[in-house]
């Protein structure tokens, strides 16, 4: 049988990797897909740095539509990044009838169902299982594995960049900005790392996740994020004292009246198994109805766990390509007709329990006042620690048990007001997860 030809949009350092894989394990690829698989075009900004690595074993230019538009190319690949030319590529690539892997969580969290419509229209697939967590399988686990379930919610630590930062702060005693530093001098972090430290990032591969567990369209505009530039580092020794470890998680939540979709740093119970991946690793638990809740651990980025990712979906699409379209799994797991207009729900209706610290004038009656407030809006106190601060000050934080966050927002409001309140009120959100 003839080779399965790949155009190949970008060789940066996952198209390197997914040169690299089907280069070194092509016989065994072959075996698993039933016909070779072979990029024949390139599109590169730097034609003679491709040309070494790739020699003449393809074809390399500048333009990524020269190589989509070839007659001969069955699968383009993209993963040039950015959700701008990107997507008039891979719309191209879709209008000439070929089917598409992609590693960019931006461009399908933004376009994502443009992009699905086109493709079932033309009955192409679109496969990106390296958008979201790297080498680890978890779309695959969710739009096949998990299909006899309802999933009930998604909790994943799914950048890892962030992960690194926050176990090094916890584990070093160091402040945002020397990891930060740090980070970027290994190569965990970019020289701009707004996305990865500002929650963008993984509010992008959390979008996809929860429609391929919800059965709702992609909906990255109406997601919640706040990343962790502003977290202090004694919050995180109130956390490890308190039994939790703050990590920046990705919730998404079923309830009855929408769909919680947010991104923030969360407290989560030190036992949990979520609380102890650290370094740059990623994980995400997911919880079904049937199955109780599952666990994908690995590596989130990186060359070759990406490349990896990406070539599994080479080969299923190899192994697809023939069949009829209406008999694919469906890009978001659920038939495309039968997606549902459940709402996001806004930040103001999420239900979490919350971790509060201030800075108070040490005095008899400040704690029955801040206490007094809470109860006004419903806010009921799980624990109470106090620390002194000089002579005049103590730090209070409170845990409280589950409540709205417009209620939160309201006694928050109130309490700053309070002349004995000598901060911003930290508030930061608690997760138990199973």
């Amino acid at each position: 049988m003839s080779p399965i030809k790949v155009g190949l949009l970008g060789l940066g350092v996952v198209g390197g990797g997914t040169w690299k894989v089907l280069t070194r394990n092509a016989e065994e690829i072959a075996r698993r897909a039933g016909r070779r698989i072979e990029v024949s075009a390139i599109a590169v900004r730097d034609v003679e740095k491709a040309r070494k690595l790739v020699g003449d074993q393809a074809q390399v230019c500048r333009d990524g539509f020269e190589v989509v538009r070839r007659p001969d190319i069955d699968i383009v690949v993209e993963i040039i990044g950015g959700d701008t030319l990107a997507r008039e590529l891979v719309m191209e690539a879709i209008a000439r009838g070929k089917h598409v892997v992609t590693a960019n969580k931006a461009l399908l969290a933004k376009h994502g169902n443009e992009i699905f419509a086109a493709a079932h229209q033309k009955g192409v697939m679109v496969a990106f299982e390296a958008a979201v967590a790297g080498g680890i399988p978890i779309i695959k686990a969710i739009r096949e594995g998990l299909t006899a379930n309802r999933i009930q919610w998604l909790a994943g630590i799914i950048n890892g960049t962030t992960n690194f930062i926050l176990s090094e702060m916890r584990a070093r005693g160091l402040s945002f900005n020397e990891v930060l530093a740090e980070a970027q001098r290994l190569g965990y972090a970019e020289a701009d790392p707004t996305f990865d430290i500002e929650g963008v990032d993984a509010a992008h591969k959390l979008t996809l996740l929860a429609s391929l567990a919800f059965g709702v369209p992609v909906q990255f505009d109406k997601a919640h994020i706040e990343g962790i530039s502003s977290l202090a580092r004694e919050d995180i020794v109130h956390a490890e004292r308190l039994g939790y470890r703050i990590k920046l998680l990705g919730f998404t939540r079923r309830r009855n009246d929408g769909i919680e979709l947010r991104v923030h740093p969360t407290l989560v119970p030190a036992e949990r198994l979520l609380a102890n991946v650290e370094g740059a690793m990623n994980a995400v638990l997911v919880s079904g109805d049937m199955v109780g809740p599952t666990l994908y651990y690995g590596q989130g980025a990186g060359e070759l766990p990406t490349a990896s990712a990406v070539v599994a979906d080479l080969v299923d699409v190899t192994r697809l390509q023939t069949a009829d379209p209406e008999h694919r799994v469906p890009y978001l797991a659920f038939q495309p007709d039968a997606l549902d207009d459940t709402p996001i729900l806004p930040i103001e209706e999420v239900r979490s329990s919350y971790y509060l610290r201030m800075r108070v004038l040490d005095r008899p009656g400040v704690l029955a006042d801040i206490a007094r407030i809470l109860a006004d809006v419903g806010i009921s106190i799980g624990s109470m620690i106090q620390e002194p601060h000089g002579e005049t000050e103590a730090d209070i934080i409170f845990l409280t048990h589950e409540a709205r966050e417009g209620d939160i927002d309201s006694a928050l409001q109130r309490i700053g007001a309070l002349a004995f309140v000598h901060s911003d009120v930290t508030r930061l959100r608690m997760e138990h997860l199973i």
